[in-house]
């Protein structure tokens, strides 16, 4: 197209260089923390050390998801799901990250299921069941 200068519209030129909307970037605060989990107590972490992991993750990020949004049109569909997310970083050659990413999922999925088995019992058992004077066929339900 005749005057694009190449620049998708998430991105903005200055300084020379093309610069990340802040909007398309994780938090700072949340990388920053991050950081400060991984590394020794008494180490500090320049802003342009977080700034630059900012970026890095961010990008990553994106290009993951991309990968996984692109199959999923593909395969006509418009939901990407953790599966879609591990195939994508397989097919980027990440292969090193999509296993444990698959156990995660698989005992994330494990856990959900486990938590709604106790509060359908739970449900349940605050159910009564109240026979109505009036009426000897209905029956309502009330919670406890």
């Amino acid at each position: 197209m005749e005057g694009d200068s190449g620049a998708d519209a998430s991105e903005i030129s200055g300084n020379g260089g093309i610069l990340k909307e802040p909007e398309n970037l994780l938090p700072i605060a949340n990388v920053g923390r991050l950081m400060k989990q991984i590394l020794p107590a008494n180490a500090k972490i320049s802003k342009e050390a977080k700034e630059t992991m900012q970026e890095c993750a961010s990008e990553f990020i994106g290009f993951v998801t991309g990968e996984a949004s692109e199959k999923c049109r593909r395969d006509a569909r418009r939901t990407v799901t953790g599966d879609d997310l591990c195939s994508a970083l397989e097919s980027l050659g990440f292969d090193d990250f999509a296993g444990p990413l698959r156990r995660y999922l698989c005992k994330y999925r494990e856990q959900e299921e486990d938590e709604q088995k106790v509060n359908k019992s739970e449900e349940r058992r605050r159910l009564r069941w109240v026979m109505n004077p009036n009426d000897a066929v209905s029956v309502n339900f009330i919670r406890a």
